[in-house]
């Protein structure tokens, strides 16, 4: 024989007004979510006719079985009665709904507070980020407090820290470093110079595309994107590791052990950083010129050599003697140069006089010496010096 387990009698909900002014709930059958139960608007409805009832009770006799979806019901019954302002007996509540309703109502229900969170006040806002702002400064100044003291225990020997340490943290600011310093440095060094050729093209001194790229790199750039990628590479990843050892205790392990976590944690990343930073910016300095080299060969038509060492031997001793203050000789003639020429400014300036290789009755600078009478035998410098004078085959031959 096989037994037959009798179905759970359906949910049934009574409403009866007792005494006038009470509403008597009566539950009966299987209140679970498994049986379809009665909405509670009913007792929504009966709690808005006249005459209004003022309290609430709960009939379960013929209660059978229940779970959440009895605890559901009800809740959506105590809140609709305190909306009306009606009030709620739980007497005739089993024990235990009694008490899931108490943990259930234990705390309000939030809303949405998106939007109802009042914005505070201008003043109210200004002093809130006052106060931020002098806690973040007292922990900073703290701080670097304890890494001066740190310096100074490690200049008398009596720092506690790890060389192996010091030395895997030396390997990750520099050696890993190299890749996205090289790539960022490089690239740099390749936007510099084609952004001064554009320019310098249109005046034909292509040349000193060079000397653009070299003076912003090793003065300004390089530097500065050394010291950005070890701020958001190497910063972040100390400022990670460091969050997890604090989260994990460790930090406080330390600190009962009595090992000072400046020392032993804080002091080889200051001294690694330290150490490689100059380094890198050195590399980083050259990574540049390589990128403006890749420029001046590949878009001017500039050799490597002349990239690097600049214009040939006539360049340089035009630049070297006559821009320079140095005597260039011309055959005869008096050797005065005209009003307004580039090159009497500079010699003023530099304390020499503006007539070239004029020997009558002029004595050389006592800081220029004997080289100040050097005569210049190049025929270009000569070439250009009548141009200058408006006396040469072509007056129109530009400096």
């Amino acid at each position: 024989m096989t037994a037959t387990v009798a179905p759970a009698p359906p949910a049934g909900l009574a409403l009866e007004a007792s005494g006038g002014s009470t509403l008597l709930v009566r539950l009966s059958g299987a209140w679970t979510t498994a049986v379809r139960r009665p909405p509670s608007d009913e007792v929504g409805r009966r709690l808005e006719s006249d005459p209004k009832p003022r309290r609430v009770a709960f009939d379960t006799a013929g209660l059978a079985d229940w779970d959440s979806g009895l605890l559901t019901f009800l809740l959506q019954v105590i809140a609709a009665a305190r909306d009306r302002g009606v009030e709620v007996d739980r007497e005739g509540l089993p024990e235990g709904l009694r008490r899931l309703l108490a943990l259930a109502t234990a705390v309000p229900q939030r809303g949405d507070t998106g939007g109802s969170a009042k914005r505070p006040s201008v003043l109210a806002r200004i002093g809130t980020a006052t106060l931020e702002s002098a806690r973040e400064t007292t922990a900073t100044l703290a701080f670097l407090g304890e890494v001066s003291l740190a310096f100074v225990r490690l200049l008398e020997r009596r720092a506690r820290y790890r060389r192996s340490d010091l030395l895997l943290v030396l390997q990750e600011v520099g050696a890993q470093a190299l890749p996205i310093v090289s790539l960022i440095s490089f690239l740099v060094g390749v936007i510099l110079a084609y952004v001064g050729a554009v320019q310098l093209r249109q005046f034909g001194a292509q040349i000193y595309v060079a000397d653009l790229v070299g003076i912003g790199m090793t003065r300004e750039m390089g530097a500065m994107m050394a010291a950005v990628i070890m701020a958001g590479r190497t910063g972040a990843a100390f400022a990670a590791q460091l969050g997890t050892m604090q989260v994990n205790e460790e930090i406080d392990a330390l600190t009962t052990l009595g090992i000072s976590p400046i020392e032993f944690l804080v002091l080889p990343r200051i001294l690694a950083l330290a150490i490689m930073m100059p380094l890198l910016c050195l590399y980083a300095d050259l990574l540049g010129l390589l990128g403006g080299m890749a420029v001046g060969v590949g878009m001017l038509d500039l050799g490597v050599v002349e990239y690097y060492v600049g214009r040939g031997d006539q360049h340089r001793r035009l630049r070297g003697r006559a821009h320079q203050g140095r005597g260039v000789r011309r055959p005869g003639g008096s050797g005065r140069l005209p009003a307004g020429h580039p090159v009497r400014p500079q010699l003023r300036r530099r304390g020499g006089r503006d007539d070239l290789g004029r020997r009558d009755g002029h004595r050389p600078h006592h800081r220029l010496g004997r080289a100040h009478h050097r005569p210049v035998r190049s025929p270009r410098v000569v070439a250009t010096w009548r141009c200058a004078r408006g006396s040469g085959p072509d007056s129109s031959e530009s400096w």
